[in-house]
């Protein structure tokens, strides 16, 4: 085993169960937040009429910060930003921005974009999705495939990724061990959002989704991924790029934040 990816299953371990294998004397504090606006530099994402992806989602992202660092709800948190600028940043440093703040909470901000393109048609696609990294289903890439498209940006790709083999034992040592720790942590709060965007914001959405999406599987913590909404649709481009639509999707990522804290016993 090289020693990236020992020190990344190291990592893994080091972190906190869930609510229902802590033990009653446990310490854990759930204090960090990984904000993650998707794309950008380079690599714009997907497209709209007007907008692009990366600029919608890097400001989404610094309202989601920002609330949380001024809601008296989320006193004693921190936020870490994977970007805060138009710049390029690789999904593996992304993860690792993340690890080394020791984040409690991984937060990817993205938009969807449906195939039939910007024309406003009777069945475009609208809403929102939640990905959470799913192990079984890395055949199933329809949207991971898009998402991990930037890795072909990056000078040294086949250096970085190169553990990704399905076939390396050590490969699957860490995804296992994700697995373990993880994936009820994320579905659980993929499940707590989904709500509040359909309940109280009155979304459409395509549900709780498991993906192989390569920058929630080098987050070494609860990790979802939201697609807001599909840029390329007319009705919803103009909701993402609005100051009310940008703050009813932060609102609705609080209020999730809170009711996931809640029940893993952290507030």
């Amino acid at each position: 085993m090289n020693v990236g990816i020992l020190s990344l299953f190291l990592v893994l371990c080091s972190f906190q169960s869930p609510k229902d294998t802590i033990p009653a004397t446990s310490t854990f504090r759930f204090k960090t937040v990984i904000i993650d606006a998707g794309h950008g530099g380079k690599d714009p994402g997907a497209r709209g009429s007007y907008s692009v992806e990366k600029n919608v989602t890097l400001a989404i992202a610094k309202r989601l910060k920002l609330a949380i660092d001024t809601s008296m709800s989320m006193k004693g948190l921190t936020t870490v930003m994977t970007r805060t600028d138009d710049t390029f940043i690789p999904l593996n440093q992304r993860s690792n921005i993340g690890n080394q703040a020791h984040g409690n909470l991984f937060i990817s901000i993205h938009c969807n974009s449906s195939p039939e393109g910007t024309a406003a048609i009777a069945h475009k696609r609208k809403g929102v999705l939640l990905l959470v990294y799913g192990f079984h289903r890395l055949r199933e890439q329809e949207e991971a495939v898009r998402e991990n498209s930037s890795i072909f940006q990056e000078k040294d790709y086949k250096q970085n990724y190169e553990a990704y083999d399905q076939t390396d034992p050590a490969n699957a040592i860490i995804l296992n061990a994700y697995i373990q720790k993880y994936r009820k942590q994320s579905i659980l709060f993929g499940d707590l959002l989904n709500a509040e965007f359909t309940d109280h914001d009155g979304r459409a959405s395509e549900g709780v989704k498991e993906q192989g999406v390569l920058v929630l599987a080098h987050s070494a913590m609860p990790a979802v991924l939201i697609e807001t909404g599909f840029v390329n649709n007319p009705e919803e481009e103009d909701y993402l790029n609005s100051e009310a639509g940008q703050n009813e999707i932060v609102q609705t990522i609080i209020t999730a934040i809170n009711n996931y804290r809640k029940a893993i016993g952290a507030l």
